[in-house]
């Protein structure tokens, strides 16, 4: 039997480029989408078409969006599922915090793991990694270790494992295999201002502009401007990063 392993696919770099691994390996995947009241719903679009893709290319593929926006409420908070604005800067700025979403990663891996043990399948994976860690406590490596013991207890009669196989790895290092790979990265969405066009200020933003800039090309979802744009407001950013750490 060919494994069929459950992932979730938010429509962004990381999990397209875990995407685009598992089926590359021959497996055949069980993509999760969730709708959970982001103000950036225009991911869950993109992640339509990265699938869409995948099929063109031959990968089985079977992509559901989760509709959670129910609970919206409930874990409204900050930047990305509340009423603050999204903060312009690097990750690392305590501002960012802001875009937390109070157990996001639980919430959706939780639903992975029961959607796994229904459909006879024994791992769920998420693509965490390194580079999140300051800001994203649902990305570290003590989180998925927790994580993974606890579905397995809940599941322990038809067991399934959760497996991040980039979570030692920066979103660099995630591009760089992508690009291995040819992973549409023209497909995907990042930007949490939720706009037509990648906003390129906010720490995604950023974050993915350094991605692609660490591996010496530009960013192809961006027309030839906005890379220029983008470049421009990181090495700004980064400018005033340098300067703040000098000054503490």
């Amino acid at each position: 039997m060919i494994p069929m392993p459950v992932m979730i696919l938010s429509g962004g770099l990381d999990s397209t480029t875990l995407l685009w691994k598992l089926c590359l390996e021959g497996k055949r995947v069980y993509a999760l989408t969730f709708d959970y009241g982001q103000r950036h719903r225009r991911e869950i679009e993109h992640a339509k078409k990265i699938v869409k893709k995948a099929k063109e290319v031959g990968f089985e593929v079977y992509h559901e969006v989760v509709d959670i926006s129910s609970i919206s409420h409930l874990i409204s908070s900050g930047a990305l599922t509340g009423n603050e604005s999204v903060p312009h800067g690097f990750y690392t700025d305590e501002r960012q915090k802001v875009t937390v979403v109070p157990n996001r990663n639980m919430i959706m891996l939780s639903i992975a793991a029961g959607y796994a043990v229904k459909m006879g399948e024994s791992e769920v994976y998420y693509a965490a990694h390194k580079s999140d860690y300051a800001i994203y406590p649902d990305c570290r490596k003590e989180f998925v270790k927790a994580l993974d013991s606890a579905i397995y207890l809940a599941t322990i009669f038809t067991p399934v494992e959760l497996k991040a196989p980039f979570v030692d790895m920066t979103k660099a290092e995630v591009v760089s295999l992508g690009l291995k790979l040819k992973v549409p990265y023209e497909l995907t969405w990042s930007c949490y201002e939720g706009r037509d066009r990648p906003c390129l200020k906010c720490g995604t933003c950023l974050e993915r502009t350094e991605a692609f800039l660490l591996n010496k090309v530009k960013d192809p979802l961006l027309t030839e401007s906005e890379w220029e744009i983008a470049v421009k407001e990181y090495r700004k950013y980064e400018k005033e990063d340098k300067q703040k750490t000098i000054s503490n």
